[in-house]
């Protein structure tokens, strides 16, 4: 089962072919989309940031590590979760990966229940941060639909500005920064001015500007 990258799918990269084809049978066997590599580079030429659902990466493998991959991973702009397989000695290693980005390890031997429990919660976390990641992206393009004198109404809102004050600061009469600040909210499909706010700092929307 390939899965698209609308798909929440399990993919699962090891180099034991054994380990690999038993961890692909278990998450079949709970009815998961599942898709396995061999090797981290064959993933990472597969992957792309708008895939959905989570990573199963064994630590130690040939010419890219568990802890190279999620780095990559990360660097491409992907916030797939990643659990990483370790063994009893890799610890360390292990908390690397966290650093790096994975969002849990797990230690062979593990029992069944154990990771599919991870993959559950990790599956869940996916689509909570693929939600996010497009609720974002929905409210970039709003704001890049607001004009210039939109936005800059915005900005000053965003600050904290009241109407007379952004009447001040742009030259205009309060009750023009009215009609923008209705405009706003109306292209920005806000309910309030606190949700207008919140909506544009989650989305990074906010403009620097020199005094």
């Amino acid at each position: 089962m390939a899965g698209g990258a609308g798909e929440p799918t399990v993919y699962v990269v090891d180099d034991d072919d054994a380990a690999l084809d038993s961890l692909l049978m278990l998450l079949r066997a709970e009815g998961l989309t599942v898709r396995g590599f061999p090797l981290a580079r064959d993933f990472l030429e597969f992957i792309s940031p708008d895939h959905r659902g989570c990573l199963i990466t064994d630590l130690r493998m040939p010419e890219m590590d568990g802890v190279e991959l999620i780095r990559a991973l990360r660097a491409r702009g992907s916030a797939l979760p990643a659990i990483v397989i370790t063994g009893h000695a890799d610890v360390s290693k292990a908390v690397d990966a966290m650093k790096a980005g994975a969002s849990d390890f797990i230690e062979k031997p593990f029992e069944g229940d154990v990771i599919l429990r991870l993959v559950r919660t990790s599956l869940e976390a996916g689509e909570e941060a693929a939600d996010a990641q497009a609720m974002r992206a929905r409210i970039k393009q709003r704001l890049e639909g607001l004009t210039a004198r939109e936005r800059q109404v915005l900005d000053l809102v965003v600050d904290g500005a009241s109407n007379k004050t952004v009447a001040q600061r742009l030259g205009i009469s309060p009750r023009t920064v009215e009609i923008y600040r209705a405009s706003v909210m109306s292209k920005m499909r806000a309910e309030s001015l606190s949700e207008l706010v919140r909506m544009t700092l989650a989305a990074g929307g906010r403009e620097s500007r020199s005094a």
